[in-house]
């Protein structure tokens, strides 16, 4: 079973999780944390549980959800799981913090494309991608069939979704990406967004304003 710990990041306000399950191994989601003490903090979480971080999963790239990649990649030495079509624009990360003010330094280049379908896995668990174009071109979600949750990324939030008006962002895109998740994810699935708090499918359904498109 997937234990799920979220931690908020203060700077870019999005929402980095740690997955792990009874094997101790575990994936590290979106590290959009950039200070030292947001640092400590997962890091803390992961030693205290005593947790071994085998691998870097991006829902997508912007600057928000990959602040942290490169103190992931260096204490962990994992690779990280990137849609192909992100993938390119890690390299933009530094440049893009600077204009935001904030001092971050550029993913690990060093990474394994992830596509429609594949199946990541860590101790016994098992993610299956599903990709999710709309808010970024290489955008993913990680659905697990067997504990029932989803982390939909900058898709799908509780009560809203992701923005469209970015470069690589695409409205009709959108509209497909949310109608497969309603329609192909049970409604009890919990999702996991990048920003905000959880919800279900089935609460998104029947409240979400942009799913009754």
């Amino acid at each position: 079973m997937i234990t799920v710990k979220r931690f908020e990041c203060r700077q870019g306000g999005g929402c980095c999780y740690v997955l792990s399950d009874e094997t101790k191994e575990c994936v590290i989601v979106d590290p959009g944390f950039n200070t030292p003490q947001e640092r400590q903090i997962v890091s803390g979480y992961i030693a205290e549980n005593g947790l071994k971080p085998v691998k870097l999963l991006c829902t997508h790239w912007h600057y928000d959800h990959v602040m942290g990649n490169r103190f992931v990649t260096d204490k962990y030495n994992v690779k990280t799981y990137i849609h192909p079509k992100d993938r390119g624009l890690l390299k933009f990360t530094k440049a893009v913090c600077l204009a935001f003010g904030i001092r971050a330094e550029d993913p690990s280049t060093d990474t394994v494309d992830i596509v429609e379908g594949d199946v990541i896995t860590f101790g016994n668990s098992r993610l299956k991608v599903i990709h999710t174009p709309g808010h970024t071109e290489g955008g993913v979600c990680f659905y697990s069939e067997d504990d029932g949750m989803c982390l939909t990324g900058d898709t799908l939030f509780a009560g809203s979704i992701g923005r469209t008006d970015f470069p690589g962002g695409d409205m009709e895109k959108m509209k497909a990406s949310l109608k497969r998740l309603v329609t192909e994810l049970p409604g009890a699935c919990i999702i996991y967004p990048g920003h905000g708090e959880r919800s279900t499918i089935a609460q998104e359904s029947k409240t979400n304003p942009f799913l009754m498109i």
